[in-house]
Order: structure tokens, then C-alpha cells, then sequence
């Protein structure tokens, strides 16, 4: 059962991507999580859909949504594409995707596994942080294969 405030949102989105030359896929309102995560699927027609559009995306739907005050409480704003890269590189792509989840692979064991998924809260020279239940887990970047946009449900 979809939200009421979907179609709305989905044209929104859709006026906000098409000056970007992106579509809007589909757009998925999670009411159970708190804080509520809006999550916006677009797609690049022209080449593949990358991490960048994602962004160029989150940064003019968010301000028109917070003007227009369309969701009445708090919420995270999720833009993913169903095909995109899903590999974190650069910094700005790690401040960017602060919060998200991700899946970090290391090229060896690190306290006894080799994949950890939790929430992306910082990276510097040193280590890889993520949030496992509100639990810090530092990752020795050395020890960091790649660091990956979890996949969403």
C-alpha cells in the first residue's frame, strides 16, 4: 500500500530531475522507519547512472521539498538508482553518503570477518567508521578492499 503523498512527491521529483536530464523511477516513502526515509529512485537515460547524479539530485530535491514542507515530520532523503556504481571513492563521495548504509569488504579478516555493513559515519587516512547498532566499528583503511552503497530492500 503506497503512501498518499507519493504521486505528489513523484511529480515533484520529476520536475526537479528532468532540468537535470534524469528520470525519476520510483519514489518510496518508508513510514516505519524513524526518522521516515524518502527514498527516490532516478535513472540517468544518457550513460550510466552514477553517484554523482545521485547527488546533483539530492541537493535540488531537498531544498524544494523542505520549502514546500510536504512531509509534516522529520526525514531522511535517499536518492539511489537501481543500476548505479555502487562503490564509494572519492571524499566528497563519502561526505555525501554520510549516514547510508554501506557494506565495507576487507582484503583480509578484521576482528574475525571480512564484510561489515552498518551506517557510513566518516573516513580519513588513517581508518574507514561505520555504525553497527549505534556501535563504532573503526576499519584500518590498509585493511579496506572496497567500501559499497549497501543494497536496499
Amino acid at each position: 500500500m503506497s503512501h498518499p503523498l507519493i504521486p505528489q512527491i513523484f511529480q515533484i521529483a520529476e520536475e526537479v530531475a528532468s532540468p537535470l536530464g534524469l528520470e525519476v523511477v520510483d519514489v518510496v516513502l518508508h513510514t516505519n522507519k524513524n526518522p521516515v526515509v524518502l527514498r527516490v529512485d532516478i535513472r540517468n537515460p544518457e550513460q550510466n547512472t552514477g553517484l554523482d547524479d545521485c547527488e546533483r539530485m539530492s541537493r535540488a530535491l531537498e531544498p524544494t521539498l523542505d520549502a514546500i514542507d510536504i512531509i509534516p515530520h522529520a526525514y531522511v532523503l535517499e536518492i539511489s538508482s537501481p543500476g548505479a556504481e555502487r562503490q564509494l571513492q572519492g571524499d566528497r563521495e563519502f561526505i555525501a553518503f554520510k549516514g547510508f548504509m554501506v557494506t565495507v569488504s576487507t582484503k583480509v579478516p578484521h576482528e574475525g570477518k571480512q564484510s561489515w555493513v552498518g551506517h557510513l559515519v566518516s573516513r580519513n587516512e588513517t581508518q574507514v567508521t561505520i555504525s553497527i547498532k549505534g556501535r563504532l566499528i573503526n576499519i584500518p583503511r590498509e585493511l579496506v578492499d572496497r567500501v559499497e552503497l549497501a543494497k536496499t530492500e
